[in-house]
């Protein structure tokens, strides 16, 4: 992995928590999630139809990868009903890396030397420890069925994005039309589940949900050009320093309690990160 690509990632991290906070911000999570799936699919829709389509052997990729995509946000806005921005996002992303590395190793060509695969190691040493707290601070346990269905979730669109972008020949052309599809799904499903009230909201919330899409766009963008210039399972665990992040904007803006083992998984994540370096 070139220092470009390293920073590039380290950015999507940045973004990725940048729009998670958005959504927990919204009274309605569900409704939230919508606004962005929304606004993912405009700004898709207008970059996809800038550049050439995918090669013919993406779309199979697109429509699995949409339905995947359809769970995780289902996933994610319940579990953040159920707990905090601090707590929810370090199961929901802590989970998928190791679970990437797994079947890269087992199915895909991706080579990873010693000290990429120690640094995921010790990545997920971090999130782990991040994620505990759950089970021993008294918040509500019905997080965890949803926070890990939105991780096994990523795991699922990490590896067929990855895969996908490879052989579409234009991996933003690939996200963009991603969006689309995964809208096109999740729409209808939320309204299944929630009624059409799920889709009421106010200008603001508009706005709100726009900010978000742009954040999640360009941070998905990031990630499956990563994606294919370096290992999927390096990138997608080098992502997952967006746990540090979205720590800190619980702690700053949302006022979640920062304890010793927040820090301590902090340090190993950033470890984590340096040791994926060498």
């Amino acid at each position: 992995m070139t220092l470009g690509v390293f920073l590039a990632v380290l950015c999507a991290a940045l973004l990725h928590a940048g729009w998670n906070a958005i959504i927990k911000t919204g009274l309605s999570k569900q409704t939230s999630m919508f606004l962005l799936s929304t606004g993912q699919a405009v700004i898709g829709l207008v970059v996809a139809l800038c550049l050439p389509l995918p090669a013919p052997e993406a779309w199979p990729w697109l429509l699995a990868s949409g339905v995947v995509h359809m769970c995780y946000q289902l996933f994610l806005a319940y579990a953040y009903e159920q707990g905090d921005l601090s707590r929810v996002y370090p199961i929901a992303r802590g989970a998928a890396p190791m679970l990437v590395l797994v079947v890269s190793l087992l199915f895909l060509s991706d080579d990873l030397e010693a000290g990429a695969l120690w640094g995921i190691a010790v990545l997920g040493c971090g999130i782990a420890l991040m994620a505990r707290g759950v089970l021993t601070s008294g918040e509500s346990r019905r997080l965890l069925p949803f926070a890990f269905g939105s991780a096994l979730a990523t795991a699922g669109y990490t590896l067929t994005d990855g895969l996908g972008a490879r052989v579409s020949g234009e991996p933003v052309a690939y996200v963009g039309w991603l969006m689309v599809v995964a809208a096109v799904f999740y729409t209808p499903a939320v309204i299944a589940l929630r009624g059409r009230a799920v889709l009421r909201t106010d200008a603001r919330g508009w706005a709100l949900g726009m900010v978000a899409a742009a954040a999640s766009f360009g941070a998905y963008a990031i990630a499956v050009w990563a994606m294919t210039k370096a290992p999927i399972a390096l990138v997608g665990a080098l992502r997952e320093t967006s746990i540090l992040f979205a720590v800190l904007i619980g702690w700053w803006f949302f006022g979640d309690r920062m304890d010793r083992g927040k820090v301590l998984a902090a340090v190993l994540i950033v470890a984590g990160v340096v040791l994926t370096r060498l």
